[in-house]
């Protein structure tokens, strides 16, 4: 195992090297980045939440400032678990069926994608531009509440793809074993 990572920030390095697909290689530094950059933004804001409510004393501001922290738990857990998946796929050497990293990364890409509408769709109304899109203005019309079930949709969607593509027998191990050949679209000599 020297080739092994410790932890969750050698296993992001660890996925992307070892894995044979692009879209994965792709997803590990955008997903990375992003994972990092909301992790800053929350810290930065719990930060300043904390120096706004000094004087108050706990109850209720605690437990808001818990469930900030959980919250932002919640937004990055996801957008590292295929990195995770992967990392650990390689690792142990777990059979998974054909295109696992590749449909892993798309599932990640899908919850990246997801933050942003529930974000346009729980904006406050202050924050709210003016436009012409159909698609934006039906976002915006939702109550903000319904704003948190496509990230809860997606990450749902993550945790499905790896249940549904691992190989939990050993029988069909054989015939499922992920094909690094299979993951990438392959081009003609001729």
């Amino acid at each position: 195992m020297a080739d092994s990572y410790r932890g969750v920030f050698g296993a992001i390095p660890y996925a992307i090297r070892h894995t044979e697909s692009w879209t994965m290689r792709v997803y590990g530094v955008v997903g990375a980045l992003a994972a990092g950059l909301i992790a800053t933004v929350v810290t930065l804001a719990l930060v300043v939440w904390m120096a706004e409510t000094a004087d108050v004393q706990g109850g209720t501001f605690l437990f808001s400032r818990s469930l900030y922290v959980i919250a932002g738990f919640a937004a990055v857990a996801p957008l590292l678990a295929p990195l995770l998946f992967v990392a650990r796929r390689h690792r142990r050497g777990d059979p998974v069926r054909s295109g696992y990293d590749r449909k892993m990364a798309y599932g990640g890409f899908l919850f990246l994608l997801s933050l942003y509408v529930g974000l346009v769709i729980s904006a406050p109304a202050a924050l709210r531009d003016p436009t012409e899109s159909a698609v934006v203005g039906a976002l915006y019309a939702l109550p903000q509440p319904v704003g948190v079930v496509p990230p809860v949709a997606a990450a749902v969607v993550v945790f499905a793809i790896h249940y549904r593509l691992r190989v939990t027998d050993d029988a069909g191990a054989a015939e499922t074993v992920d094909d690094p050949a299979a993951d990438e679209p392959t081009v003609d000599d001729d």
